[in-house]
């Protein structure tokens, strides 16, 4: 089986556990084995068990990258969108990176879903059978169709002629009111899941028809210039051959506190403590210090380097506007090689807390605006400072002066103090080197 698992947005009404840089989709609350792991790792190792052989692709943003490499490893494809184009031109994009990178023959099928469902393994295994009819050919597209537990105003409607299991579809019916979504129910109509399966050239031919692009290269170079529109505006609303295969097993759209609370197995995650009168109550705390609840009810209480969140679970839903009016560093993101946490923010200076994985480095880089000081707290590695390499442990410093290339090596897990001192600290004042 091919999937693309679209990587979106920072996934904002999750603050302040979401950012810019480390969206929802990486927050690691549910626990597998005793250990906790993220939307992303739980929906990437449910793919592997449905399928070993899977081929997973990841469409996703430049910011990004650095998380999935951390939190997958090295060998996951990656289609990153140098912009936000919305999820036709992301789409299109990643096919064709299937097809030109990785080698994928156009005559076979894909299946396009969000990272960020919170499903069980039947609903990978109905991923596997949309495909298997996208092979065969049952229809030039093939929609998943989540059959409804309410009616919901949150989602679109499919409607399909039949209520067998894979029917053609009739028609779409975009968000309706409670009672407008009760008749889309009685009619046998299904939640639009954004789930699509087709053969890899049928995307790449409307990519032609629409853009004049169907090469990977071309589509990137040119990315910034398509026009940003849906799949379903772009592609499913004009497609005559579709067709939708029904699921009605469990699905939940984690987007808000509220829904995500309800698919934690306990409702603490991080040092926390309730009192007996406390019900209904979720904490979350990436600080390392206590939190204490009492007497309350339905309530979220969410606590990281980003900020503090104390909230009723339904009105947490409307935290968005309150989120973006906030300008504010970014206080902790996880990267390819490890991980960093910023631990203190002055007019000439910045304090960082950064931890590296074994066997792992940061790029050999240099800063024009600013100096650098590393004090290694534990582990051992070496560092390469302007050519020179020095072994390092717990205890060294190293002076790093603007201008100066540099880069630290972990042996082992390697954790060290950054002070940034400089007039004009920016994450874009960097330059990257290759290593000699």
């Amino acid at each position: 089986m091919n999937i693309i698992l679209l990587s979106g947005g920072s996934g904002m009404r999750l603050w302040p556990l979401s950012n810019d840089v480390r969206s929802k989709q990486f927050i690691k609350i549910f626990k597998y084995n005793h250990v906790y792991e993220s939307m992303l790792q739980r929906v990437y190792r449910q793919i592997k068990t449905a399928d070993p052989d899977a081929t997973v692709t990841i469409a996703t943003s430049k910011s990004q990258v650095s998380s999935i490499h951390s939190q997958l490893g090295e060998d996951v494809g990656i289609s990153v969108e140098p912009c936000r184009r919305d999820t036709f031109p992301a789409i299109a994009l990643a096919t064709a990176y299937l097809h030109d990178i990785k080698g994928i023959p156009e005559e076979e099928a894909v299946v396009v879903c969000p990272v960020d469902p919170y499903v069980n393994q039947d609903y990978f295994m109905a991923l596997k059978e949309l495909w298997k009819l996208a092979q065969q050919g049952t229809a030039n597209l093939m929609l998943l169709g989540i059959d409804p537990t309410y009616p919901s105003e949150k989602y679109g409607y499919i409607i399909p002629e039949t209520k067998d299991t894979v029917a053609k579809v009739s028609t779409f019916k975009e968000k309706p009111d409670a009672a407008t979504a009760q008749q889309y129910i009685a009619q046998g109509g299904l939640w639009n899941g954004g789930v699509f399966a087709y053969k890899i050239s049928y995307v790449l031919d409307r990519a032609r028809q629409l853009t004049g692009l169907a090469d990977y290269a071309d589509l990137f170079s040119k990315y910034d210039t398509l026009t940003k529109i849906s799949f379903d505006y772009a592609v499913v609303e004009h497609e005559p051959d579709i067709a939708v295969m029904r699921f009605n097993g469990e699905w939940k759209d984690l987007g808000t506190w509220n829904t995500l609370t309800e698919a934690m197995e306990g409702t603490i995650v991080g040092d926390a403590r309730l009192d007996e009168t406390c019900s209904n109550v979720h904490v979350i705390n990436e600080l390392g210090i206590p939190v204490i609840a009492m007497g309350l009810r339905d309530m979220v209480i969410s606590a990281s380097p980003e900020g503090i969140l104390v909230s009723d679970k339904e009105q947490s839903s409307y935290i968005k506007p309150f989120v973006d009016a906030i300008d504010q560093q970014v206080m902790f993101a996880e990267k390819s090689w490890g991980q960093y946490r910023v631990l203190d923010v002055e007019e000439n200076s910045m304090t960082i807390k950064v931890t590296l994985n074994p066997g792992h480095r940061m790029n050999y880089h240099s800063h024009d605006k600013r100096d650098e000081v590393w004090t290694v707290i534990s582990g051992k590695g070496k560092t390469i400072v302007d050519g020179m390499e020095q072994p390092v442990k717990a205890g060294d410093v190293i002076t790093m002066a603007a201008g100066c290339r540099h880069t630290v090596i972990a042996d082992t897990k390697l954790q060290l103090i950054e002070v940034q001192l400089g007039k004009d600290i920016s994450v874009n004042d960097k330059h990257k080197y290759e290593l000699e």
